[in-house]
């Protein structure tokens, strides 16, 4: 079964500084309809403007993934850790017992495009640890790039739940499938460009929640980028 979360249709709010748009319940907007899909509770598709960010605020009990898409997000946290995220690059944070970060966009003429994601971690209480890799940033290989995961296995980042998070980049015209193993649900988000998924025709930011499925069968129908979460 697929389930279309129209890019649309998602919670939205313009704060000047901050262009946002939650697929699921989030801050000021909540829809009981869309709380999470699984274990995973929160997708953000955020624009920063130049020389603004989030400041200094606090987190615990979650794993939480950055995906920059154009522009440079600079991090700074409490387990003193600092870097420039820029296109191309993932950054997990497990918050555990606590930590406090902020993300600035440094840029004083460009905004900063991000995918901010939550994943509600399989246990309470863990040490905070942080995490960065980068990934090929539209380079249409027609794979996936397995970016998260509870095992770290393949070089990928190493999480507190039993989530996978894949990456792809296609070109217009390329084909790419995912097999589910029974028992197990996905989450496709579109990233840019768009996408063919059985009858369902997807574009920028749309979502759809996949159950009782054993497979996904992209085509992109303009080169476009996604993220794919397989799920327990």
């Amino acid at each position: 079964m697929f389930t279309l979360r129209p890019a649309r249709r998602r919670g939205h709010a313009n704060h000047g500084w901050l262009d946002t748009w939650h697929t699921f319940s989030f801050a000021n907007y909540f829809d009981p309809a869309h709380m999470q899909f699984r274990d995973l509770r929160v997708i953000n598709d955020d624009t920063v403007a130049p020389d603004n960010g989030f400041g200094m605020h606090g987190h615990k009990d979650m794993e939480i993934i950055t995906y920059v898409m154009s522009g440079a997000l600079e991090h700074r946290d409490s387990m003193g850790n600092g870097s420039v995220l820029t296109p191309g690059m993932f950054q997990r944070m497990s918050a555990g017992t606590g930590v406090r970060h902020s993300e600035f966009n440094p840029s004083k003429t460009e905004p900063v495009h991000l995918y901010q994601i939550w994943i509600m971690p399989e246990s309470e209480g863990i040490t905070p640890s942080y995490e960065e890799k980068t990934y090929p940033a539209d380079v249409a290989d027609k794979r996936w790039h397995l970016v998260a995961s509870r095992d770290g296995r393949d070089n990928a980042m190493r999480i507190h739940q039993d989530v996978d998070l894949y990456h792809t980049e296609l070109a217009a015209g390329d084909a790419l499938s995912f097999g589910l193993r029974p028992g197990r649900h996905a989450w496709l988000q579109v990233t840019h460009g768009s996408l063919q998924l059985g009858d369902l025709a997807l574009t920028i930011g749309d979502g759809v929640a996949v159950s009782d499925e054993s497979a996904l069968d992209l085509k992109a129908t303009t080169a476009a980028g996604g993220l794919l979460f397989d799920l327990n």
